[in-house]
Formats: C-alpha cells, sequence, structure tokens
C-alpha cells in the first residue's frame, strides 16, 4: 500500500508540474486544501477513487496510468491527444445541437409552431457544455470568450422568446455583465501572476 501511495504522489506531482500548476491551484480546482494535495503528492495519503478519477480525466491521463510506476516512453499511450480533446467537444457540442433539432422538430408535428428560437437557446446550452469541458481539462485560455459569447446569446435568446413583452431592456444588463467578466479576468490573472512569484521565492 505504501509503495501505490508512492507511486501516484510522483505521478501526480510529474502531471501537475507538466501543467505548470501549483498545488494550491490544484486544490482550488478540486475543493480540497493545498495540505491535501501535498499530501497526495508526498505519498502520505490516497485520494478517494472518484477524485483520482476526477485528477486523471483533469491531467487527461487513465488511471492505469496513476497506479504505476512512472512510463515516459508510454505517456501517450495513456493520454487524451489534442486532436482527440478537439473531438469529443465537438462530439458533445454537437449533440446539443441535435438535441435542438429533435425539439424544433417534434414541436413543428405535434403543435404545428415554427419555433426556430430553439437553435438561439442551443447557443447558451453549447457555452455551458464548453465550461464543462474546460473545467474538466483545465484550458483557462478560452474561459472569457465562452463567457461572453453565453452571456450575450443567453440575452439574445430570452429578447427573441418574449418578442410579446418588449424585452429590449433585456440588452443593457449585458453591459455591466460584460465589465464584470473583464473585471473578474483581470482579477484571475492578477492572482496567478501573484501565486507564480511566490512559488518562485
Amino acid at each position: 500500500m505504501e509503495e501505490l501511495k508512492r507511486i501516484v504522489g510522483k505521478n501526480l506531482t510529474n502531471l501537475r508540474k507538466e501543467k505548470k500548476m501549483t498545488q494550491l491551484e490544484v486544490a482550488e480546482l478540486f475543493n480540497y486544501s493545498d495540505k491535501a494535495v501535498s499530501k497526495w503528492e508526498n505519498g502520505d495519503t490516497l485520494p478517494d477513487l472518484e477524485t483520482l478519477y476526477k485528477l486523471a480525466t483533469f491531467y487527461g491521463v487513465t488511471l492505469d496510468y496513476l497506479v504505476k510506476e512512472d512510463r515516459s516512453r508510454e505517456k501517450d499511450r495513456y493520454r487524451l491527444r489534442p486532436q482527440n480533446k478537439i473531438s469529443i467537444t465537438c462530439l458533445l457540442v454537437s449533440l446539443v445541437w441535435m438535441l435542438a433539432t429533435i425539439i424544433y422538430v417534434w414541436v413543428l408535428m405535434v403543435n404545428d409552431i415554427n419555433y426556430w428560437q430553439t437553435f438561439i437557446w442551443a447557443v447558451p446550452v453549447s457555452c455551458i457544455v464548453l465550461f464543462a469541458i474546460n473545467h474538466v481539462w483545465g484550458q483557462r485560455v478560452y474561459i472569457f470568450y465562452i463567457s461572453t459569447i453565453f452571456t450575450w446569446s443567453l440575452i439574445t435568446s430570452c429578447y427573441l422568446s418574449f418578442l410579446d413583452y418588449n424585452p429590449w431592456p433585456l440588452f443593457i444588463l449585458g453591459i455591466p455583465a460584460e465589465i464584470c467578466l473583464i473585471l473578474w479576468v483581470g482579477i484571475k490573472d492578477s492572482l496567478f501572476d501573484i501565486k507564480k512569484k511566490k512559488e518562485k521565492k
């Protein structure tokens, strides 16, 4: 058991360093303390199976990779390749649009209503899927863009769905929301830089 803890700890450490993340950043991502992450990486304790699975998914490896001795030559065999990540992302987003198409056809056939707004609603739902994927794979680069598209597409969807109520003031809500997004990204970047500087010291 001690050997297993050591191997898992070593693999978790290597994977975290490859992603250029601190223990604190990993801890915040999985709602643990940095002390817990430190204990995992030092081989003092093992994460529970669910957390271990989430860590493997986040780092793009299998559970098998985490529990076996580091084999750098075989890493590619266990990792999700970038093109696979793109394929999975496209598949999940296309499922959203397939569902939107099914809803559109069903409403058209059953109620004889041409509810084309279904496809507009598919945009913010796609953004939610992209949020989830980015969170799992730790891709922070596109969060701002996804958030912006989500905000304005949600407002547009509400506007087009409730035209009878003259909902144009909804677009006013987008302005403070966009300002908050810009400030939030700025704060996150600043905090990230501070953590990096502290780690270097």
